[in-house]
Formats: structure tokens, sequence, C-alpha cells
């Protein structure tokens, strides 16, 4: 499988689960809007926020009461949850081989708390059985691809908050997928205050390097040729959110979803002010790239710009997970090698994090 979510579609058929918890998903009207119930949020008294509707996919989802044992299906979910001070029984195995599937970024969110029973995506959809075991009381797919099928299958035994309709499978802004997620656990102040933290670290960086703004930057993998992700991905996300344009005509190649080969013809789509390439080697790949007649010869090679992320290792994690959490830790890292990358000096090396 495409560690960097390069083939991320489920499975259409689901085992049906035979265990039914008193916890029930509620389908609602598939007009997308973002409504909730009457007892939505906590009044000034102190009362709980509970029932809360959350719209999505395929309809909307009722949460009545708090909820917690919370499992996230969402590959990338469970960084929302720890933001927002609660520790999932339950989480999706992606990327990384975490324990619980949590990261360095996120792990001191644990505090004492057991790590979460980890389930794998084998390519055949969510583990039925296994989640129905853990008990949930709500089950999160924000960032994902959930089936209307594998949808029924799961909210037979708990709610569940799939993907929402306005954006592709696992094109959730991650800071949507935070409030999103806030608002199911009944945090949605808590939400808000997260993504104002993250988002101040970038805006800082912002500040700190405002050669960025007018510049055009891709993210890109040497993954059976070369592999561009969309506008819609989390990494291309990050880099908007740096200041960085896109290729104008990015997602008209790659058509409604998160990224896509591109064909050698069209290698001029990586020809920006910056290209960040996720590599499992950065030596052996960055050689292999300078090999190919298609690309070796684009300004970006020559002058360059570009920046090579080691997709295995826990910065190349970080900037595919593309989190509330793991976002703080990739700008650190990322912010130097993009200005190195754009300073107009040929002879600058673009240094690889001491960590």
């Amino acid at each position: 499988m495409f560690r960097s979510r390069r083939a991320p579609q489920l499975a259409a058929t689901l085992t049906s689960a035979l265990l039914l918890v008193t916890a029930t998903a509620c389908g609602g009207d598939d007009s997308g809007s973002d409504d909730t119930g009457a007892g939505a949020q906590a009044d000034a008294s102190g009362s709980s926020a509970f029932p809360v509707t959350v719209a999505h996919k395929y309809g909307s989802t009722t949460i009545e009461s708090e909820p917690r044992r919370i499992v996230t299906v969402g590959l990338t979910d469970q960084d929302a949850v720890l933001a927002l001070g609660e520790v999932p029984v339950g989480t999706t195995e992606w990327l990384g081989g975490y324990k619980g599937a949590v990261g360095p970024w996120a792990a001191d969110r644990l505090g004492g708390a057991e790590a979460p029973t980890v389930l794998t995506d084998t390519g055949t959809g969510p583990q039925v059985e296994k989640i129905a075991a853990l008990r949930p009381d709500l089950i999160l797919a924000v960032y994902g691809g959930l089936t209307e099928e594998q949808y029924a299958s799961l909210s037979k035994f708990a709610p569940v908050v799939a993907q929402p309709k306005q954006y592709n499978d696992y094109g959730v802004p991650w800071q949507e997928q935070t409030e999103t997620i806030g608002k199911a656990l009944g945090k949605p102040e808590e939400a808000a205050a997260a993504v104002e933290e993250t988002e101040g670290r970038i805006t800082a960086a912002v500040e700190e390097h405002p050669e960025f703004r007018g510049r055009t930057a891709v993210m890109a993998t040497p993954y059976e040729g070369m592999f561009v992700f969309g506008s819609q991905d989390p990494r291309s996300h990050l880099l908007t959110d740096l200041g960085f344009s896109l290729p104008p005509d990015l997602d008209k190649e790659i058509g409604d979803q998160f990224g896509a080969n591109i064909s050698k013809e069209r290698t001029d789509l990586l020809d920006q002010d910056a290209v960040v390439w996720q590599v499992a080697d950065v030596t052996e790949d960055a050689a292999k790239l300078h090999e190919d007649p298609s690309y070796k010869d684009l300004k970006v090679v020559a002058e360059g710009r570009e920046v090579y992320v080691n997709e295995t290792s826990d910065y190349g994690n970080a900037l595919s997970m593309g989190t509330v959490l793991s976002l703080r830790y990739v700008v650190d890292r990322l912010v130097p090698q993009l200005a190195a990358a754009v300073d107009g000096k040929a002879g600058t090396t673009v240094e690889q994090p001491a960590s």
C-alpha cells in the first residue's frame, strides 16, 4: 500500500457486525448542512453539550451523550481526539508503526492512559468485528473514505461520523477535521483553540518568511513514476497555508482525487519555485530523479529549489499525517528547507533536519 496514501480506497464490502451496543447512529437528511440539535452547545449554566448532530457525506449523525469509548477509523483522526484531551480506545494503523498509532508529536497527550488498541486497514475496509469488540460509543471516520455500505455496517453498533461530502475522500482540511471532531466530542471551543494554536505557528512562519508569498510550490513523490498531490491533500494544504500557490492547472491534470501520476509530458507541473519530494531514500531517489530526462533539465533542479523529505522518518510521517498536532512538528523542519530552496541562490544546500 502506498504509505503516503497513494492508494487510499477502501473495499466496498464489510462483514456484518454482530455486537450491538446501546449507542445508535441517527441518519438525517443528506443536505450536508452543518446543523446541530437544540442542545448542541453548552449554555452559561454549564449544562451538557449533548445531544449534538454532525453532518457528513451520508447524511448526519446524532451523538446523544458524551462519548467515552472512541474508535478512530479515519487514518489521522486520533491526533484531533488527543489534541482535545481524549484518548481513543482504538485507532487505525496507517504509517510509522507507532505504539497505539500515536506519533511522537502526539505521544505526550496520552498522559498515563493506556495506548489505544491498533486496528489495521488491510485494504478491505475497517475491521468491523474488532471495532465492535472495543465497545465504542463513537466511531470517527472524518479523514477517511468509507463507502455507504461500510458506514451502514458500522452504524449498527455506534454513531459514526463519516467524511464530509464537500471534499474528496481523504481531502478534509485539518482545520475542519479538528472542528468536526471537536463538535462530535462536545468540545467546540477546545477544537477552535487547538486550530488557533497550530495556525499561529504557521502564521509566525509566514511572517518570518514573507518571501514565500507569491511563490509557487508543489508536493510530489517518485511512486511508479512521478506522483503529484492535488489541492485537497493535506500536504498541499500546508504549502498554501505557508503562502505558496499551487500550479494553476494542477487539479485539472489530476482530476477529482487527492493526487495522481503525471505523464512525462507534464513534468512542467514540477517546475515551480519549489518542489517538495517525499522519498524513501533521499540520496538514492534524488539521484534517480536527476537521471530522468524529463525532469533533470528543469530549472527547479538547475537552480537548487528541491526539498527532500524522508517519508519513513518521523518528519515524513508527520508531513503525511497533516494534523493539528503533526503540523506543529512539520513546520519547524519544513520551513527552513523551503527558505533555503527559494533564497535565489543556486549554491544554497537544502539541509536535512537533524531529527
